[in-house]
């Protein structure tokens, strides 16, 4: 019995790895979205421009918080990373089509 309470303690490279994973993940994937979100944001809430960007920004760590709880509270890191770059996706492409469809 004395080798199984120590085994419970033990944690596999695979499971250091997912952590690590969804880290890297919520960082910059957190980062990413808020960025694209702000940028969005900035362009399309119906306010001036300067009012516009401030509230974008401070929107943005709601974002970022959100993006990060999402990814460690997913079941698999597949799963969390299919999500956000889908989210990015779709962010990146109304982006794209705020500025008219124009490259930056």
């Amino acid at each position: 019995m004395a080798s199984q309470g120590s085994a419970q303690g033990r944690t596999t490279a695979l499971e250091r790895a997912s952590v690590a994973g969804r880290v890297v993940l919520a960082a910059g994937g957190g980062y990413g979205i808020a960025a694209l979100a702000t940028a969005l944001l900035s362009l399309t809430l119906p306010m001036a421009r300067s009012e516009a960007v401030a509230t974008a920004t401070l929107l943005s760590f709601a974002v970022m918080t959100g993006i990060v709880v999402f990814v460690f509270a997913t079941r698999t890191l597949l799963r969390a990373l299919l999500t956000v770059a889908g989210t990015a996706l779709v962010l990146g492409a109304l982006l794209w089509l705020a500025m008219g469809g124009s490259a930056p």
